[in-house]
């Protein structure tokens, strides 16, 4: 295991070093860079450059569009601008240097987790997704939980009952809820329970109360669920199926077995055969998931509900950011991120060991 372990720690390296590089082209090639965005602000509006630039941290200039008629080629909106000014914008956002120089710098800062500022929002880049993880990871954990603690028990109750009237109905349950889309039901359960045109039983937003600090460690726990409750639910209903549906196959697959047949030839109950043989073999790919279900709630399925419950947390700090091509807080959280969602892949391989001793990953050939 431990031979194991070392290797997958080490192919991390050129797997993050690999989404670094493709990320990195992809998004530099693509228009609209943040200088491109200054230059679009400066001539769409007819703002003082000089006044900008000020306020960007530059430094004093005397620059000013009306003082040109050199057009600056190299960006889209650029004609009548000052070259000098346009190396200025550069310099300021680190564009003067070749691309390879400028991954190869982010890159050595980023093994010492140094993210640098965000462009435009004046903070470190660290800094912002400590404030926003609080949201996200609260939405991520709690949802992964909840959908586990139901879809499992669920699961192995639809394959108990296979073909019954109670398979079928929870399967058309399953599938009605899985057909509305989360950001939807977030809207319909906001307007239902918290807009105050039916019912005012629910916050409107935020993820504590503003007067949280005041309150009991008991008040405060309820506080915060208070405000998870609806946002919670809009998530965790649309994530029944997948998990539920590969319960119920897993445990059919593993009724069906010779070991099975064999315990129930030898007088075992039912619920000792179902619980005590079948549920570890069955429950090895649905738990071991779980690490890789609890990323991917937390990375890709928050962002419209952020919006929609007024949460501030990762998921609107990556749109704004990619909108707004905040690039230090872009390829920061996309380092972050891929990170660790290669540390939890590796956490959801060793749980296989941990869950079937029987798994030697070690016997396998690399």
């Amino acid at each position: 295991m431990t031979a194991y372990l070392i290797r997958r720690l080490l192919l991390m390296i050129p797997t993050l070093f690999a989404i670094m590089v493709i990320n990195f082209v992809v998004i530099h090639v693509a228009p609209g860079g943040p200088v491109e965005q200054i230059i679009a602000q400066l001539t769409g509006q007819g703002a003082d450059i000089t006044e900008r630039v000020t306020r960007a941290g530059t430094g004093e200039t005397t620059v000013r569009p009306d003082q040109t008629t050199t057009s600056a080629g190299k960006y889209r909106g650029a004609q009548g601008l000052d070259p000098e000014f346009i190396k200025q914008l550069e310099r300021q956002f680190g564009f003067d240097k070749p691309l390879h120089t400028r991954f190869f710098d982010m890159m050595k800062n980023y093994l010492t987790f140094d993210f640098g500022e965000s462009f435009y929002r004046d903070r470190k880049v660290i800094d912002l997704v400590i404030d926003k993880m609080p949201v996200s990871i609260s939405l991520g954990l709690w949802t992964t939980l909840l959908v586990y603690l139901i879809c499992i028990p669920l699961g192995i109750a639809k394959a108990t009952r296979d073909g019954s009237r109670f398979d079928v109905w929870t399967s058309v349950a399953i599938i009605i809820g899985t057909a509305i889309p989360s950001f939807l039901l977030a809207v319909f359960l906001l307007v239902l329970f918290a807009g105050g045109s039916y019912f005012d039983w629910f916050p409107l937003g935020g993820l504590v109360s503003e007067n949280w600090h005041e309150l009991s460690w008991p008040d405060r726990i309820l506080d915060y669920f208070w405000h998870l409750a609806l946002p919670i639910t809009a998530m965790t209903i649309g994530g029944f199926a997948t998990l539920t549906m590969l319960t119920k196959n897993s445990f059919l697959d593993q009724v069906h077995q010779q070991y099975v047949i064999t315990a129930r030839a030898k007088g075992l109950s039912e619920t000792r055969v179902m619980y005590r043989h079948v549920f570890r073999n069955a429950m090895l790919i649905v738990i071991a998931g779980f690490p890789g279900a609890f990323v991917g709630v937390l990375f890709t399925g928050s962002l419209l509900i952020e919006i929609i419950f007024s949460l501030d947390g990762l998921g609107l700090l990556g749109f704004e950011a990619a909108f707004n091509r905040d690039y230090p807080v872009m390829f920061g959280t996309l380092y972050f991120f891929s990170l660790l969602g290669l540390i939890m892949n590796l956490i959801g391989d060793l749980m296989y060991t941990i869950i079937d001793p029987r798994i030697d990953f070690e016997a396998r050939e690399v």
